[in-house]
This record gives C-alpha cells, sequence and structure tokens, in this order.
C-alpha cells in the first residue's frame, strides 16, 4: 500500500468582531480548504507554510494545540493522511495560484461550510471553530 501525506490549515482573519474562513475553489471544480503534498523531508508545519504562501500568497500565525488529520483513500492501492492546522492570516490579499487555484475566499463559517465539497473538510472546519470559541 502506498502512502501519501499533505498538510494545511483551516486559515481565517477577523474583521469587526466576525471571523471568515479561507475555501479555496480548486481548478478542478471542487472547493476545499488550503492543503498540498509534503515534499522531501519538510515538516508538517513547512509543508503547511509553503502551500499556504504557494496557493494564497498569505502568511500566517499558527494557532497552538490545533491539529487534526483526514485518512482515505484516495484511488486503490494508496492511503493519504492530510494534516490541518489553524491559522491566523497575517493580513494582505489573497493572491491564488492559476495553477490550482480558480478562487479563493474569506466566508463565514456558514458559508464556508456550505461551500466546501467534502464531508471531512466541513467537519475540520466545525472542529477549528470550536478550538477557537473555546479559547
Amino acid at each position: 500500500m502506498k502512502q501519501e501525506k499533505s498538510c494545511g490549515a483551516v486559515i481565517f482573519r477577523e474583521k469587526n468582531a466576525q471571523r471568515y474562513y479561507l475555501v479555496l475553489k480548486s481548478t478542478l471544480g471542487h472547493t476545499t480548504l488550503c492543503k498540498g503534498h509534503v515534499e522531501g523531508d519538510e515538516t508538517e508545519h513547512e509543508t503547511a507554510v509553503r502551500e499556504i504562501r504557494e496557493e494564497t500568497g498569505l502568511a500566517v500565525d499558527f494557532v497552538d494545540g490545533f491539529r487534526e488529520v483526514i485518512a482515505y483513500s484516495p484511488r486503490p492501492g494508496v492511503t493519504k493522511d492530510v494534516v490541518f492546522f489553524l491559522g491566523r492570516a497575517r493580513g494582505g490579499d489573497v493572491v491564488c495560484q492559476p495553477e490550482e487555484v480558480a478562487d479563493a475566499r474569506f466566508l463565514s463559517f456558514e458559508e464556508a461550510a456550505e461551500l466546501l465539497t467534502h464531508p471531512s473538510d466541513r467537519e475540520v472546519l466545525q472542529k477549528a471553530r470550536a478550538f477557537l470559541e473555546r479559547g
């Protein structure tokens, strides 16, 4: 069985006492959270930082204590783990990587959850919101 690993983050920003979450519309048509494959001997955080910068142009500050893993089989003979952290966007505008990201925007929790293609992404988003609300 071949093993793959990706890392990324639930990215959020706060404005006027409201929290907004970043969702990406991929060039393949699905709506997802920011993530990508581990390259070489990168750590999980290094992969997440690189993928966030490549796909969105953003820098984030990770929120300590949040790490969620989704495990699934993308195709026969392959298992994949996707590790998600929680990151507060430092500022600046989103700049989409045109090869992979057709659109990216910050949305309310309800709007983001509704648009995400995969139930596992919605579950991670819900866990991130609950984590932030617990403070």
